[in-house]
């Protein structure tokens, strides 16, 4: 049930949640939404700070987030 216009991202995250839960086979999963984030949010980050070869300021810009908000996430995720 994917729309024409879906981008490969979001391809890639319908078919991994959909193999997910069919592995989960009957078990009742649970906080699949901050699995998702954080499955995604470490390596978007890491990306986008090798692209700005580390500069911060240029990461959040990129990203959308405030700088404090970047260091915060760097720090949460043990990023270098």
């Amino acid at each position: 049930m994917s729309t024409i216009n879906e981008n490969e991202i979001a391809c890639c995250v319908r078919k991994s949640i959909d193999k997910y839960l069919i592995d989960l086979d009957g078990e009742r999963p649970s906080c699949i939404h901050e699995m998702v984030i954080r499955s995604v949010e470490k390596p978007l980050i890491e990306v986008v700070l090798q692209h700005t070869q580390g500069n911060q300021t240029q990461a959040a810009e990129l990203l959308g987030i405030n700088r404090n908000t970047l260091r915060h996430k760097i720090k949460r995720y043990q990023i270098k």
